[in-house]
């Protein structure tokens, strides 16, 4: 007899977990199917956000920045250190504990909740009064049905034609986070979130790298005045190499590493490097998901069709996360999910694109919510600006950390806000005040009279909203 459940899930990343958690909560029978093996060929939640990517980057970027702050930055609070090492292999053996932490954290949230995981591929196998999905691992596949199905599979490194990813000199996400010692010199394709994210991380640590962008602009998605400041922080003041137009020709393999060549408007050059790491975006992974199967749309980019509720194309099934239209971020795919869970439970579930934080974990960080300036002129918006540096900011000057600002654009007639732009230190913190504002109409003047506490890094929002009516107090 097959195994039935009233909602399953294909895939354990955010998105998916998550979906699985709120469904449990409102009283479905719910199961969820997911392949993810780690090196040591075992089975775990999470996906690639807990086990290859969000998580684990974020471990690697803190170490390095207590690195580079205990060898380079203490002395300016009178700490002297002197013999600063790195150890790569701890410091890679507690970002492997994080991960193992949370990915099994997962599974008891699952045991708590009554959810049953199948391990394996899962993958659509035949409907009719409801959805027969396959799971494989190797061995005979087991067939279970689902009155629902919610998709959440994830997406996948994308990788460049002709230069084979190992993972040992040649790297995606995965192998440019186990990386067993500081390469001297590190090449890193595309200067987009996980290259600028990676590519610091080896640069704090005492890597030379260099960074190939095939776009003729920098932080092409950002604000331009964050991206400028940017810019200088990372090229000019931090000394990391990137190139902007680059057209990558032959990739050759040396004893001692790599070479690169490649093409700018200045010309042919080429790059050597011990490492590259390729971080040209991703791709859903639809590909052996049995759709034709079921009648499952899928649009040319490989991504599935849904509507404004993530709902697809056939009925009781949804698709969330990176699967589908929408930003490439992990905490999307997450309140997805929910809404997927509640609208199957009939409730009004809801998300809106428009007010979906961006963060780059750089340092300093970037984050963002709503329109940039220049979207805003290319779309005729009438506005107001107000900005305002850390510089001025006594929390940014005790931390020793004041490069940067905040941004709020408004609405010229109404004050609404449409736009946040923040880069600083903790932008990724204090960018849900900001998405908050935007959610609920918010005006700059509304920002303005709430009262921020003192001393600390916020109070540059209040004063970028006062900013916006030009009358900012301490700045």
């Amino acid at each position: 007899m097959l195994k039935s459940y009233e909602v399953v899930v294909i895939g354990a990343g955010p998105a998916g977990y998550v979906a699985a958690i709120r469904c449990a909560q409102l009283g479905f029978s719910t199961a969820v199917i997911d392949e993810w093996k780690n090196e040591k060929g075992e089975s775990k939640l999470g996906g690639t956000c807990l086990n290859v990517g969000c998580i684990p980057s974020k471990a690697l970027l803190e170490s390095s920045e207590n690195y580079e702050r205990v060898a380079y930055k203490f002395g300016n609070h009178g700490i002297s250190v002197t013999g600063a090492k790195i150890d790569v292999a701890k410091m890679q053996a507690r970002k492997d504990k994080i991960v193992s932490q949370l990915t099994g954290g997962i599974e008891m949230l699952f045991k708590k909740n009554k959810i049953t995981w199948l391990k394996g591929h899962g993958k659509f196998s035949g409907s009719g009064e409801k959805y027969m999905i396959e799971v494989s691992d190797g061995g005979s596949p087991e067939i279970v049905e689902a009155n629902h199905v919610i998709v959440a599979t994830g997406s996948t490194a994308r990788h460049l034609p002709g230069l084979a990813v190992d993972n040992e000199t040649i790297c995606d996400n995965v192998g440019a986070l186990a990386l067993n010692a500081v390469p001297e010199k590190l090449g890193v394709i595309g200067a987009g979130v996980i290259g600028l994210e990676l590519g610091s991380v080896w640069r704090r640590l005492g890597a030379k790298v260099t960074i190939l962008e095939a776009l003729p602009n920098f932080l092409g998605a950002a604000d331009d005045a964050v991206a400028r400041e940017a810019w200088k922080v990372f090229v000019k003041e931090q000394g990391l190499e990137i190139k902007l137009g680059v057209k990558i020709g032959k990739v050759s393999r040396g004893k001692r590493g790599l070479t690169v060549e490649y093409e700018t408007a200045e010309g042919k050059q080429a790059l050597d490097c011990n490492k590259l790491v390729v971080s040209v975006g991703r791709v859903p992974n639809t590909h052996d998901l049995g759709a034709a199967t079921v009648g499952l749309k899928i649009d040319e980019r490989g991504f599935i069709e849904v509507d404004e509720h993530c709902r697809t194309s056939l009925p009781n099934v949804y698709a969330v996360g990176d699967v589908v239209r929408g930003p490439m971020l992990a905490h999307k795919g997450m309140d997805e999910g929910v809404m997927a869970a509640e609208r199957i439970a009939g409730q009004a579930g809801y998300v809106n694109l428009d007010t979906i934080p961006w963060v780059i974990y750089t340092a300093p960080e970037i984050a963002w919510v709503g329109k940039s300036e220049q979207q805003l002129k290319a779309e005729g918006v009438a506005y107001r600006a107000g900005q305002v540096p850390f510089s001025h900011n006594g929390r940014a000057l005790g931390q020793d950390e004041t490069a940067g600002f905040v941004k709020i654009l408004a609405d010229a007639k109404t004050d609404r806000v449409l736009g946040i732009h923040i880069i600083g230190s903790h932008a990724s913190e204090m960018i849900a005040e900001a998405v908050m504002a935007l959610e609920f109409g918010a005006s700059s003047e509304d920002i303005a009279r709430i009262c921020h506490a003192h001393p600390s890094l916020s109070e540059v929002t209040h004063e970028a909203a006062l900013a916006v009516d030009k009358r900012a107090i301490h700045s």
